[in-house]
């Protein structure tokens, strides 16, 4: 496939949205608890709808929430949206399974796919034309990711296995480290069959840029934004509340 058809292919956003959230707490997972006003999952959502480079939305739900009403706010949109019921119970294989069904409803192989987590609602229309400007370009794809800027300590494996207080056995220098976010941003049928291909290996992989690298290719980094945090800890959802809350979003 050639640099100018990837350039030339259309983008299309991927939210797996399954998991439980069983960290944060609630009745609901957490990416339909409501945050500053409306459930956080309608965050990123509108980010992709908002953003003209977008064509369509696809998202991940686990089969026992498919029916559920609140999926029903999100259905008035001036953009396809599709909630299917592909959720598994990892997260390669919610974006596996909802590949495979972008693959049968005839999107095109080559096509560009923006896998985003839900649980980050401080993503936005110009941090997503960001990545698709440089990634459109490339054959490796690429993600969204911030160049660490804390020092690293690496705790003793004695001490953690254990259950006591950590000590440090090694500083790890930060240079050249990054924290990756999402969207991360593949062509949908090179990333299908490198997930597929992860998951028959049952290779530890943490996201779709983890299982491109096992199949060979080196993504591109493009720098994010502090904003784009992922919600797991209350914490976290303070911080967002406030950030959301403060610009009337």
């Amino acid at each position: 496939m050639s640099s100018a058809n990837t350039h030339s292919s259309k983008c299309h956003a991927l939210l797996p949205t399954a998991g439980t959230g069983s960290r944060l707490g609630g009745d609901l997972p957490k990416q339909f608890q409501e945050l500053a006003g409306k459930p956080m999952l309608s965050y990123a959502i509108e980010a992709f709808l908002q953003c003209p480079l977008i064509e369509s939305v696809w998202i991940g739900i686990s089969p026992s929430f498919i029916g559920n009403p609140i999926l029903r706010s999100f259905s008035d949109a001036n953009k396809p949206i599709h909630f299917l019921p592909t959720g598994g119970p990892t997260r390669q294989e919610t974006v596996r399974n909802t590949l495979a069904s972008m693959l049968k409803e005839n999107i095109s192989p080559t096509d560009w796919v923006l896998v985003h987590d839900a649980a980050r609602p401080g993503i936005t229309p110009a941090l997503i034309e960001k990545l698709i400007a440089a990634v459109r370009v490339s054959e490796s794809g690429g993600l969204l990711a911030i160049p660490l800027a804390d020092t690293l300590k690496r705790a003793d494996l004695d001490s953690v296995v254990a259950g006591n207080l950590p000590h440090v056995e090694q500083t790890i220098p930060r240079e050249y480290l990054w924290q990756a976010q999402t969207p991360q941003m593949f062509t949908l049928k090179k990333l299908h069959t490198a997930l597929e291909d992860a998951i028959r290996l049952e290779a530890d992989v943490t996201d779709e840029a983890s299982a491109m690298e096992l199949a060979g290719f080196k993504p591109l980094l493009i720098e994010g934004a502090i904003r784009n945090l992922k919600v797991t800890h209350p914490a976290d959802w303070d911080l967002m509340s406030l950030l959301l809350s403060s610009e009337g979003k």
